[in-house]
């Protein structure tokens, strides 16, 4: 494991990021920009939604991120009968010293990977909302934070239907991202059977950075500079997201601001001390196409989030960009 962040320059923070993804690439491979987007949501502390079918490697790909940093990390098999009380922990009355004692659920933890999320009831899902938002939990009255840093990761699988929940809109809005995983090519599939003939790379995988790294990485994403122009610019996506025919929900408030902490996380990504255009633009879909709510005649006639997006980011010219004072950091 590296050295303290804290020691490490504008210009090195690239490279460790770089070694943060070409670590996650040992386990997935031929998913590189997958990889990449995920990171994005990693280093701006969002939660990450992974949806696509059976055995493309969406659990694994959680289990790497989160063992890339030296974190603790919880995985909860959601199913039918999970209770909000499994997540986030009971007090149990101790007749020893006659009180009620606090025992904590799978969610202290810095990594809580949610496995097949949309298989449990709507008020179990609900038991995450606040963890998601505020993190913090409140069990009996009592609140209690969460440790730093908290990321879910969710998976869900979209052809199953029996037994499985939608999400409620409110949970959609709190994942920062949502990636698709998708079936890999020929070469990268065969490189993947060779990996895991004896061993599964997984098991091997080792850290990369500290916690208390990456909530450095995380602060440091907030200061890359964002011009006045490209705010204004996100907003106007958002409000024309809002007022589109084929949209029944569009981009809230905390979607703009998720988008523009992707867009900063891309620049640093790109060993850039502020934000260009084309970060917000290649952020959008990821951000926000789980987010936005079709009306049923648009989804009869198979109009989807991605192409409305592509629509709207057509339709707005992008700002005359003024290149920020710091830039050559």
């Amino acid at each position: 494991m590296r050295s303290s962040l804290s020691v490490i320059g504008f210009d090195q923070q690239h490279e460790l990021i770089k070694s943060m993804i070409d670590n996650v690439e040992r386990v997935i491979r031929g998913k590189r920009e997958t990889i990449r987007t995920a990171m994005i949501g990693l280093i701006s502390g969002g939660h990450l939604l992974l949806e696509d079918v059976p055995g493309v490697g969406k659990t694994v790909l959680a289990r790497a991120l989160a063992q890339t940093v030296s974190c603790t990390l919880k995985r909860i098999q959601f199913t039918p009968d999970l209770l909000p009380s499994d997540i986030m922990g009971v007090s149990i009355y101790n007749q020893k010293l006659q009180d009620f004692q606090f025992r904590p659920g799978p969610i202290m933890a810095n990594f809580v990977l949610a496995d097949e999320i949309n298989r449990t009831s709507p008020k179990t899902q609900a038991a995450l909302l606040e963890a998601m938002e505020e993190q913090h939990v409140t069990v009996d009255g009592v609140t209690y934070e969460l440790p730093k840093p908290f990321i879910l990761m969710a998976t869900q699988n979209p052809i199953e239907h029996e037994g499985t929940f939608m999400l409620p809109e409110a949970q959609l809005d709190r994942f920062m991202l949502k990636l698709s995983m998708g079936y890999p090519d020929t070469d990268a599939e065969m490189d993947m059977l060779e990996l895991t003939a004896r061993k599964h790379p997984i098991e091997t995988l080792r850290p990369i950075i500290s916690k208390e790294e990456l909530l450095e990485l995380q602060k440091r994403v907030r200061e890359i500079h964002v011009d006045r122009s490209l705010r204004e610019y996100i907003i106007r996506l958002a409000q024309l997201s809002r007022e589109h025919p084929a949209v029944l929900l569009g981009a809230s408030p905390r979607a703009a601001a998720a988008l523009m902490r992707a867009a900063q996380a891309r620049a640093m990504m790109a060993d850039r001390g502020y934000v260009i255009p084309d970060d917000v633009k290649a952020m959008v879909k990821p951000v926000w196409a789980h987010r936005l709510i079709m009306k049923a005649d648009a989804r009869a006639r198979g109009r989807d989030q991605a192409a409305i997006l592509e629509e709207l980011l057509h339709r707005e010219p992008v700002p005359n960009f003024r290149q920020a004072a710091g830039e050559g950091r």
